[in-house]
């Protein structure tokens, strides 16, 4: 049995998709996973169990579609995938709080970044499965207006938050 990191998308952010992570725990628990812990209120889990990424999302989307009575997407790392993400961090200068990785499923075009708009102080940059957007400091993170098309299937997690993920996977 692996350890996986899961990261759901649109989970307690800005009202919508209320979902305790009490309940989540159980959820998972239900759908045949062990060693569930949640970390903040925003979807991010550490658990347990057998299967493929590909295996352990379906089973994670199917639970969670069950319970919310809608589609909840969920990204799916092992530790080691994990470590590389917070490795690869391009902006290691920056505070942690302020650069973030958009998780994606699949990795993205190579043009994805010059689909960005409203691009105000932020630095851009692609990972491997990843996009990691650097806000600079508290203003650019508070005033930022950033679409970025490439990562509207994704969900954003900090460097702090990927830190913390990777401890508890043991990674």
């Amino acid at each position: 049995m692996k350890t996986w990191v899961a990261l759901l998308r649109a989970v307690n952010v800005g009202g919508t998709g209320k979902l305790p992570m009490a309940e989540l725990r159980t959820l998972c628990e239900r759908a045949g996973f062990s060693d569930v812990r949640t970390y903040i209120a925003s979807g991010n889990v550490v658990l347990r169990g057998p299967g493929t990424e590909r295996q352990v999302k379906a089973r994670l989307e199917a639970a969670l579609a069950a319970h919310m009575g809608k589609p909840v997407g969920v990204l799916v790392r092992t530790a080691a995938g994990l470590r590389a993400v917070h490795a690869g961090n391009p902006f290691p200068g920056s505070p942690g709080n302020r650069v973030v990785a958009v998780f994606l499923d699949d990795p993205p075009r190579a043009g994805a970044l010059a689909d960005a708009r409203r691009v105000g102080d932020e630095r851009l940059a692609l990972g491997a499965r990843e996009i990691y957007i650097d806000y600079r400091d508290a203003e650019t993170m508070r005033s930022s207006k950033l679409s970025l098309p490439a990562g509207a299937s994704g969900t954003a997690r900090n460097m702090n938050t990927v830190a913390r993920l990777l401890e508890m996977a043991g990674g």
